[in-house]
């Protein structure tokens, strides 16, 4: 599942130099590698915060990991410089998902709502991957709101269209049909 900074989708990070002629190893960040095989133009976001275009002179994937060559980098202490920067697109430039898809990152910081309640009782702080929550069913992760009855915390909910009965992207809100006794769950 990709990342995004405001303006940004992160598809990798840089974990090493790869080799002896400037390539880089780096963690896939997006549910759709083959998208950085055929890029050629991107940012990298260094870990200071700069963000800079650079030109991707060939790309494979490797044992899980992208194997990316920039043009300009030629050397291994070329390559050392680059670890930990981000491999970003502009957010415009992401793969179209289908009907009912989202993307993680377009969840996170989304406000939610109990059916029929006029104010938020939590908000999304991040979603599980599949494997974490039920079989096949990621988790939201709520930090859910201090109440006069109650304290601030957390909250896991199952990602499902049974329990997240409206995603409204625009408005930044996911209305949600709680099962009996979740709130109560600690």
């Amino acid at each position: 599942m990709s990342s995004q900074s405001s303006s940004a989708a992160t598809l990798a990070r840089v974990l090493r130099p790869h080799g002896r002629r400037g390539e880089v190893a780096a963690e896939i960040l997006t549910d759709f590698p083959q998208r950085i095989s055929a890029l050629r133009e991107v940012w990298l976001l260094t870990p200071s915060g700069a963000k800079k275009p650079v030109v991707i002179f060939a790309s494979r994937i490797h044992n899980g990991q992208a194997i990316i060559h920039f043009e300009g980098c030629q050397s291994i202490d070329e390559a050392e410089q680059l670890r930990g920067c981000e491999l970003q697109i502009p957010l415009a430039d992401r793969v179209a998902l289908p009907a009912g898809q989202y993307f993680v990152t377009d969840l996170i910081g989304c406000d939610a709502y109990e059916t029929g309640a006029s104010a938020p009782f939590a908000r999304v702080r991040d979603v599980l991957p599949i494997g974490q929550g039920l079989p096949g069913t990621p988790l939201l992760v709520l930090e859910t709101f201090a109440t006069p009855t109650q304290s601030a915390g957390e909250m896991l909910v199952p990602f499902a269209a049974e329990i997240c009965t409206a995603i409204d992207l625009t408005a930044r809100r996911i209305t949600l049909t709680l099962p009996e006794g979740l709130r109560d769950l600690k």
